[in-house]
C-alpha cells in the first residue's frame, strides 16, 4: 500500500542566505523526500537567492508577495492553502505567525506550527504595536497545534515566560550540515578570491546588515583592533538594508583597505574554513544564529556578546561571551588574543557537535517525526 506523502509547507519573507533560510534548505537536503513534500510560501518582492536551490532538491517556491492591502493578501494566502491542500502550515514569521495559522485553520489544515527565531520584536512600542502583539500571540496560543523556538529565549519571546507548561511548545535548536566543515579547503584559492593576504591574520562575521547584528559597533571593534596591528583584516559576509552605511562608516575611518564585504554568499561553510581565523558577533539580540554554530565548526575562536544566549556556546572552551559596555576597546584586546591563540581542531570540532542536537540530521529527524505524528 502507498503510503500518503505529507504536504508541508513553509511561510517566510524570502529565501535570501541567511541563518533560518540555510537551515531550512539542509532540512530539506535530508528529509525523506518520497514521504514529505516541501513548499516555501515567500511573502516579500523576490523570491530569494536560494530560489533555485530549493527547486533543485523536489521543494517548491510558492510566491505570495505581502503588499500594503492585507485583505488582498488574506486572499492570495487562502488560495495558495486551497491549491496546496496542505497537510502542515509551518510559519517562520514571529507574530504574524497569528494570522497565517488563523487562516490556516478557517481552511482546515490539520497541524500549524509557529517558529519562533528571534529574542526580541525590534519595531517600537507603540499602542498599535503592543495591541498587534497581544493579539497576534492571542491567535498564535489559539491556533497553533505546535510551537518551536530557536532558544528559550526566542520560545518566551513568541509564547509567554510559562512556556514550558504548555506540552505544544519546545526548542529546536538548528542543526547544520556539517558535511562542508569535512572537506578540503584551499585558503590560497579563497583568499586570493577575495583579496586578501594569505597570511593575514582574518576576523570574521556573518550576518544580515540590520539593527541587531550591530555592524556599526564591529566597525568601531575594527577600528581599535588595526590601531594595535594593522595587518588585521575583517571579513563581513551578508548583504541587507544598512549595508551601505556601514560601507560608508569603514571609509570614514579609512579602513576600507583592510575591510572586506562579499554580500549575501551560499558558501559560508568554504568562507569560514578558508579565509577567517576568528569569528565575531556583537549582537544586540538573537534567537540563536545559525553563523555562531558554523564558526564553532570550523574551529574557530568566537567572540558572543552576551546578548547571545547561552546555548549557542556549543563548544564552551572555543568561545567567550562579553558585555557590549565594555567598548570596543575591550572587544579589540580579546580579539586579538582570540587570533594569538589559534585555530581549534576542525574535525575534532566537527565531531563534537555531530553528537548534540546542532546537526541538521537531528532537526530533520525530529520535525519529520512531528509531522508524522500529528498527521497519523
Amino acid at each position: 500500500m502507498t503510503r500518503k506523502q505529507i504536504r508541508i509547507l513553509h511561510a517566510l519573507g524570502s529565501f535570501d542566505p541567511g541563518g533560518v533560510e540555510t537551515w531550512l534548505l539542509n532540512v530539506l537536503k535530508h528529509v525523506d523526500r518520497e514521504r514529505f513534500h516541501f513548499d516555501f510560501c515567500t511573502f516579500g518582492p523576490a523570491a530569494g537567492l536560494h530560489a533555485n536551490e530549493i527547486e533543485r532538491f523536489g521543494g517548491r517556491i510558492v510566491r505570495c508577495p505581502k503588499g500594503a492591502n492585507l485583505w488582498r493578501f488574506r486572499r492570495r494566502f487562502q488560495q495558495v492553502l486551497r491549491d496546496g491542500r496542505y497537510d502542515v502550515v509551518h510559519s517562520h514569521v514571529h507574530l504574524f505567525s497569528g494570522a497565517l495559522l488563523r487562516w490556516a485553520k478557517a481552511e482546515g489544515v490539520p497541524v500549524r506550527i509557529a517558529h519562533s527565531h528571534t529574542s526580541r520584536d525590534d519595531r517600537p512600542g507603540s499602542p498599535l504595536r503592543s495591541y498587534y502583539r497581544t493579539v497576534m500571540k492571542s491567535w498564535i496560543h489559539r491556533y497553533a497545534t505546535h510551537g518551536l523556538a530557536a532558544s528559550r529565549l526566542a520560545a518566551a519571546q513568541l509564547f509567554g515566560s510559562n512556556w514550558t507548561s504548555d506540552d505544544r511548545f519546545r526548542v529546536l535548536y538548528y542543526g547544520i550540515d556539517l558535511k562542508p566543515f569535512r572537506e578540503t579547503v584551499s585558503r590560497e584559492e579563497v583568499r586570493g578570491e577575495l583579496g586578501i593576504p594569505f597570511g593575514a591574520p582574518v576576523v570574521g562575521h556573518v550576518g544580515r546588515f540590520v539593527r541587531p547584528k550591530n555592524h556599526l559597533f564591529l566597525i568601531d571593534v575594527a577600528s581599535e583592533t588595526l590601531k594595535r596591528w594593522p595587518e588585521v583584516h575583517f571579513l563581513l559576509v551578508g548583504d541587507g538594508p544598512l549595508r551601505p552605511e556601514i560601507e560608508a562608516r569603514a571609509r570614514a575611518r579609512d579602513l576600507s583597505g583592510n575591510i572586506h564585504f562579499t554580500g549575501s554568499r551560499t558558501d559560508v561553510p568554504r568562507l569560514m574554513r578558508g579565509a577567517m581565523n576568528v569569528f565575531v558577533l556583537p549582537s544586540l539580540w538573537e534567537g540563536l544564529p545559525v553563523a555562531a554554530i558554523e564558526a564553532q565548526a570550523a574551529g574557530m575562536r568566537c567572540i558572543f556578546s552576551n546578548a547571545v544566549t547561552g546555548e549557542a556556546s556549543i563548544l564552551p572552551d572555543q568561545c567567550v561571551r562579553l558585555s557590549l559596555a565594555g567598548g570596543a576597546g575591550e572587544w579589540a584586546t580579546r580579539t586579538i588574543q582570540a587570533l594569538r591563540c589559534g585555530r581549534s581542531n576542525v574535525d575534532r570540532a566537527v565531531e563534537a557537535i555531530a553528537k548534540t542536537g546542532f546537526c541538521v540530521e537531528r532537526s530533520a529527524t525530529y520535525l519529520s517525526e512531528l509531522c508524522l505524528a500529528a498527521v497519523d
